[in-house]
């Protein structure tokens, strides 16, 4: 079923490799993503991964704006990629948000994992996401997940590690 759903730009793999080798840093939209990630391949690489969805400043922000911690964690995320990854598992507000950023001007991340799960603007965002030029991976429809955004990034990671060009 992923096979089917899977959509690539055709330089993602080859950008986010590119990312990886040069140490460029991993934002992710959940904790539980954050810990799918295999640290020590990351550490080899000099990648730190990071994930502001719980910083307390975020949620005061969010509650302040009356939007989503996803929203303001992302917009937060973004100027300390310096041309890394985002890997988005869980919120599908995380993912409009970085494309209303995109589409605003914003720097784009070296790559985009894109694969939040669910019935709530899941699709849509995933959908907007492979109308993209910038380097994407996602898997349309609602599946997906953190699960899934971690095993990209860890695969990834494995790439950029070995001797095998991307």
């Amino acid at each position: 079923e992923y096979l089917a759903a899977a959509r690539l730009h055709p330089r993602a793999i080859a950008a986010g490799v590119e990312a990886l080798r040069r140490g460029c840093p991993v934002a992710t939209d959940t904790r539980m993503l954050l810990a799918g990630i295999s640290t020590g391949r990351l550490d080899r690489l000099g990648v730190r991964p990071f994930c502001l969805m719980d910083a307390p400043e975020v949620a005061a922000e969010a509650a302040r704006r009356g939007t989503t911690r996803a929203e303001v964690a992302m917009e937060r995320s973004l100027p300390k990629l310096a041309g890394g990854i985002v890997a988005i598992g869980n919120a599908p507000t995380a993912l409009l948000r970085l494309l209303e950023l995109l589409a605003g001007g914003a720097p784009p991340p070296a790559l985009i994992v894109g694969v939040p799960v669910g019935f709530v603007n899941a699709a849509e965002s995933k959908d907007a996401l492979a109308r993209q030029d910038c380097p994407y991976i996602t898997a349309l429809g609602p599946k997906g997940g953190s699960a899934l955004a971690a095993s990209i990034v860890n695969a990834l990671a494995i790439m950029a590690l070995s001797e095998v060009p991307s």
